[in-house]
């Protein structure tokens, strides 16, 4: 099965990544692609809450989708749309930070609304409050493709073993992880938890990112990467914006689970006691 990701470094402006992503869904049916991955915030990255109010839009008026549900249909093209910034109808006015499987046919195949939220302060001086903007989802989702199961997360839901827990009890083959890491937890930690969730789901985990010196003024990591279920990267993006494509044998999962038995043996396990 070959994939692509695309690495990218979106900017305030919808409509300009709507072109990048409408171009990347046209150059991985080109390169071959069954389907593409996109990052975290494909429509839209601006921190500035009182300027991107003017512009993000509900589900059902999201030029960004459409642009891109067209797209896939017209290139025959699944599509994993990392997020994008949704309005939502709560009474506080909060968003989704919602992921899209779009079929070949421009339908909508799932849909997952990231679970954790960045709440933190980081010793660079950086400040986040995604809870202030963002309500979260409460429910892990897998989506059936016509190979494989795609199990759903997002960035920040990496560091919570849980979800892939209950990803790989669903069946997933395949895991997305869209992200918009900052560097200094880039540096830190993108590596070893994408493998350590391959290795502890003995499935592919896919992550495209946003990457470099963004409109708004912040930076992310990129190393967009695929990691097989033995968790080894068979591809890293490195830093620059860009297409990427990687070749997955779905054949590996059975024989990775034979070797380590992981999925098999799970048990649950209760809430520790405290003498």
């Amino acid at each position: 099965m070959k994939i692509a990701l695309l690495q990218m470094n979106a900017g305030t402006d919808p409509a300009a990544n709507a072109d990048v992503l409408v171009k990347a869904v046209r150059d991985a049916k080109a390169g071959g692609a069954e389907i593409l991955f996109t990052p975290e915030m494909s429509n839209m990255l601006d921190r500035n809450r009182a300027r991107a109010t003017q512009t993000i839009c509900h589900e059902a008026d999201d030029a960004v989708l459409a642009s891109v549900r067209d797209a896939a249909a017209a290139a025959g093209l699944w599509v994993h749309l990392g997020s994008l910034a949704i309005k939502g109808d709560d009474p506080d006015g909060r968003w989704h930070n919602r992921a899209f499987v779009i079929a070949p046919d421009g339908s909508i195949a799932g849909r997952y609304d990231k679970i954790h939220l960045f709440d933190v302060d980081l010793p660079s001086g950086e400040s986040w409050r995604e809870s202030a903007v963002y309500q979260g989802g409460d429910q892990a989702v897998a989506v059936r493709l016509p190979h494989a199961v795609l199990g759903l997360s997002i960035c920040y839901d990496i560091r919570f073993a849980a979800v892939y827990a209950a990803l790989s009890r669903a069946g997933a083959d395949i895991i997305a992880v869209p992200a918009a890491f900052t560097v200094p937890t880039g540096q830190a930690h993108w590596h070893v938890l994408l493998r350590a969730r391959a290795i502890e789901s003995a499935c592919f985990v896919v992550a495209a990112a946003q990457t470099g010196n963004h409109e708004d003024g912040r930076s992310t990591y990129g190393h967009s990467l695929v990691v097989d279920p033995w968790g080894t990267v068979l591809l890293d993006m490195g830093e620059q914006p860009g297409l990427g494509f990687a070749e997955i044998e779905l054949e590996q999962i059975a024989d990775v689970r034979a070797r380590v038995p992981v999925i098999a043996n799970r048990r649950p396990v209760a809430e520790a006691v405290r003498p």
